[in-house]
């Protein structure tokens, strides 16, 4: 029972949606109906204003830490499985939102949150990566997707966890957010993705 509350929790709180409300309730805007039509921070940066996107985002880091936080201890570290398991149900749950028609964001944010709360050393160096990238190509779906893939081979090869249980999970979160970003890997590709652009966003 433990370990269904755990899951259940996960997912629930991946499921907040923050862009989504957040836009409603300060803008009267369902951020999913603008710009890339995504309900993560990066349109709420451009739809929402920066002060929004900076609420969206620290929010959506923190869904990813508390959820690792939480079932740590309901799980009470008995199996680092189950716990992973747990993290990949709240960025499933920021993804797919049971409170928001199961149209969600894309899932950086929360894993970036997931990792600080399990591996942070991992998570700081994807965090140097996804900067370098973006201040070169001010393209934030390449920086998140650079991230993503380097994750696995960060974990392995930098900070040796070659368990086969951390190798699965970051393998399965890499490609997650890989998948979730399809449609921006297309515009990347026929040269159509929009660049951030802050300046031009609201305050």
């Amino acid at each position: 029972m433990t370990i269904v509350l755990a899951f259940a929790f996960s997912y629930l709180l991946g499921s907040i949606p923050t862009a989504v409300w957040l836009g409603k309730w300060l803008h009267g805007k369902d951020v999913r109906e603008f710009g890339s039509k995504n309900a993560g921070a990066t349109n709420s940066f451009r739809i929402l204003g920066k002060r929004t996107g900076i609420v969206v985002l620290v929010i959506d880091i923190f869904k990813g830490v508390l959820s690792m936080i939480i079932s740590k201890h309901m799980l009470h570290d008995e199996s680092v499985v189950l716990v992973m398991l747990a993290a990949g149900i709240c960025i499933l749950g920021h993804v797919f939102p049971v409170f928001a028609q199961f149209r969600g964001g894309k899932g950086v944010a929360t894993s970036l949150g997931v990792f600080l709360g399990f591996n942070p050393s991992t998570a700081l160096v994807c965090i140097l990566v996804f900067l370098v990238v973006f201040l070169i190509s001010r393209y934030v779906s390449l920086a998140s997707i650079t991230a993503a893939s380097t994750l696995p081979f960060i974990s392995y090869f930098v900070f040796d966890q070659r368990m086969l249980a951390f190798v699965c999970f970051n393998v399965i979160i890499s490609l997650l957010v890989i998948i979730a970003h399809h449609k921006n890997i297309k515009r990347l590709i026929a040269g159509e993705e929009q660049r951030m652009n802050f300046n031009a966003s609201k305050m």
